[in-house]
C-alpha cells in the first residue's frame, strides 16, 4: 500500500487503515483476497489520523469477513440489519484501537542523495554495498548519510534496507518462490538469517507465510 508517507507492507495477518484525504494506491502479489470496509466519521476518532498497519486479531478478521461477506452485496437477503453492521464496526474499531501499530512501513526519502540510494536498492535488493561505499557514488560521506537516514526516515540505513528486503521478499513469496531462492535474491547469505529477520518483522516464518491462505 503506497501513500505520501511511504510504502506499507500488509501481509495476510495484518489490517491496513487509511484515513480520509490520503491519496493512496495498492498492489497485490500472488493469490489475494482483499476486503475493504469504510468507516463513518464518528468512529474514525478512535484510530490514528495517519495511515497505519495493525495486526488483525482473530475477532477483527472475522468481523471484516462478516461485514464484507455475500449477504452485504447488492441483492443479498434484506434480513441483514444495518444496526447489526454498525455494532460490528464499533467492535472492529475497538479491536484496532487496542492493537499496536506494526513497523512495516518503508518511508520514502526526499533528500536527492537518499533517493539515489533508494532507487539503486529498489532495483537491486540483494546489493550488499556498505553505506560508505554508496556515499562515494552519491557524493556524501557515510556519516552524513547515516544522519540523514535517522533524521529524515527515523531509522538506520540497515533497518531501512532490511525493511526494503522484506518488502521484496513478500513479493517473491507471493509469486511462489521458495525460501532459499528468496533469501539469496534479497541479499541474505543464508536462509537462516533471512528466516530470523522475516519472522521478527512479519511474525511468522517465510514458509508458513507462503503456504497460508
Amino acid at each position: 500500500m503506497h501513500t505520501e508517507r511511504g510504502t506499507s507492507i500488509v501481509p495476510a495477518n495484518r489490517a491496513a487503515w487509511i484515513p480520509a484525504g490520503f491519496t493512496h494506491y495498492h498492489r497485490a502479489h500472488g493469490e489475494t483476497d482483499m476486503r475493504i470496509q469504510f468507516l463513518p466519521p464518528s468512529l474514525t476518532r478512535l484510530v490514528p489520523a495517519h495511515p497505519a498497519v495493525f495486526t488483525a486479531s482473530d475477532l477483527a478478521r472475522e468481523i471484516l469477513l462478516t461485514l464484507t461477506g455475500p449477504r452485504n452485496y447488492e441483492g443479498a437477503a434484506q434480513a441483514w440489519d444495518r444496526a447489526a453492521q454498525a455494532r460490528l464496526r464499533r467492535v472492529l474499531v475497538d479491536e484496532l484501537h487496542q492493537a499496536d501499530e506494526q513497523p512495516l512501513q518503508l518511508p520514502e526519502p526526499h533528500d536527492d542523495r537518499l533517493r539515489a540510494i533508494a532507487q539503486l536498492l529498489y532495483e537491486e535488493p540483494a546489493n550488499t554495498t556498505s553505506l560508505a561505499e554508496l556515499g562515494q557514488r552519491v557524493g556524501a560521506s557515510g556519516r552524513t548519510l547515516s544522519r540523514l537516514f535517522h533524521d529524515e526516515l527515523g531509522m538506520t540505513f540497515y533497518e531501512w534496507r532490511t525493511q526494503l528486503r522484506i518488502y521484496h521478499a513478500l513479493v517473491l513469496l507471493g509469486d511462489g518462490h521458495d525460501t532459499t531462492y528468496v533469501a539469496h535474491a534479497c541479499g541474505w547469505a543464508n536462509p537462516s538469517g533471512f528466516i530470523t529477520a522475516f519472522t521478527s518483522i512479519i511474525g511468522t516464518t517465510p514458509g508458513r507465510h507462503r503456504s497460508a491462505r
